[in-house]
């Protein structure tokens, strides 16, 4: 059973950031992100900033690519993209996104997974680790699967159909058992439109030949779940420089 809880829950703050500026949080705890989730669903699916904005060494993370081409995946600094064809491929720093999110994962708590829990119920033992509900936790789940499924979409193009109608034509990928480790963000209803809201999770298998946007998920024997509760948030490429907290 997942037990333990963030000791010093710190209070949420959200940077946001013109395109054009350098600056970056002197804490590793603050997640780095292109655009926003409500920007996406507009629908805008422009890449307007690049996936180095968002990496660093140990960079955790996920999001998808210029014209929504796929699925972004971060795992320890490394970025890959998972199309429609199901099978993760490095991609360069260079790559644009519309909407990508990445923290220096350092976990705050982990502990085991109950055996059979699906993704589902993953959101709640997220916040029972975290000790909290609002604001944004970095997630990692590894180990054996006994049921994975995941999904990537196809480049769009404009005028762009909008999220739900790109959804709706999606490619299933059923992996059925693999050990894989899924990453992404547990947003809080106090960032509704920041990210996407609730339990956001990309995956990519061990092997690194498939992944892609979890749909649904069972854990195995052996599965691990480790958070950490972000600082707040830095928005990059939204407009004039300004901040809420």
């Amino acid at each position: 059973m997942v037990t333990g809880s963030v000791a010093a829950l710190l209070p949420l703050a959200i940077l946001v950031l013109g395109s054009a500026s350098t600056a970056r949080a002197d804490n590793g705890s603050w997640v780095r992100q292109v655009g926003t989730y409500d920007a996406l669903v507009a629908p805008d699916y422009d890449g307007n900033l690049t996936i180095d904005a968002v990496l660093s060494r140990t960079a955790l993370g996920l999001g998808t690519l210029d014209h929504l081409d796929g699925e972004l995946v971060v795992i320890g600094g490394s970025a890959y993209r998972v199309g429609v064809d199901g099978r993760p491929a490095e991609i360069a720093g260079t790559s644009l996104s519309p909407f990508a999110q990445a923290i220096a994962f350092s976990p705050d708590a982990s502990g085991p997974i109950p055996p059979g829990t699906t993704c589902a119920g993953l959101a709640s033992l997220v916040d029972d680790l975290a000790g909290t509900s609002q604001g944004i936790i970095a997630v990692r789940v590894r180990g054996t699967f006994t049921d994975l499924v995941t999904r990537s979409v196809a480049a769009q193009s404009e005028p762009y159909p909008t999220l739900a109608n790109v959804v709706a034509g999606q490619t299933v990928f059923r992996l059925g058992q693999r050990r894989a480790v899924l990453v992404g963000f547990r947003t809080g209803a106090d960032l509704a439109g920041v990210g996407a809201p609730g339990l956001h999770l990309h995956g990519i298998t061990a092997d690194r030949s498939a992944g892609g946007h979890v749909l649904s998920c069972t854990v195995g024997p052996d599965a691990q779940l480790s958070i950490q509760r972000a600082t707040g948030v830095q928005v990059l490429g939204a407009g004039p420089t300004a901040s809420r907290s």
